[in-house]
């Protein structure tokens, strides 16, 4: 069975490359320009991780993991964080409302794909 990966980012750029290192490595995507549209696709669909962008308009990254975090059906779901932002503060936010792990963009196509396998368990 593959892993269905929610990737959250207001770069159209960023989701596509995204989506293009995870299919091609045999999972599929489900995308979302913002935090608020990533929530309503995250609780509507069975997914194995989330990839979300940190500085996004409506719902930042923080803010998603926060109230995603309040729904049944984040439970055992890992979120990362893809960012450009590296600050050891933001960072700590974000482990503190729930989330599993932190990625700085520009990333490694093979990064990306150690850690969606490392934390749905592929």
């Amino acid at each position: 069975m593959s892993k269905t990966i929610l990737t959250i980012d207001d770069s159209a750029s960023i989701r596509q490359m995204v989506s293009m290192t995870l299919t091609a490595a045999g999972m599929e995507v489900i995308e979302a320009a913002n935090g608020a549209e990533g929530y309503d696709k995250a609780i509507a669909n069975p997914i194995h991780a989330v990839l979300t962008d940190l500085n996004m308009p409506v719902l930042n990254g923080i803010e998603f993991v926060r109230k995603y975090r309040q729904h049944p059906a984040s439970k055992g779901i890992p979120v990362i964080l893809l960012t450009t932002e590296s600050d050891d503060e933001l960072k700590r936010q974000a482990k503190e409302a729930g989330a599993t792990g932190w990625i700085v963009k520009p990333f490694k196509q093979d990064q990306l794909l150690a850690i969606i396998k490392k934390v749905t368990g592929v």
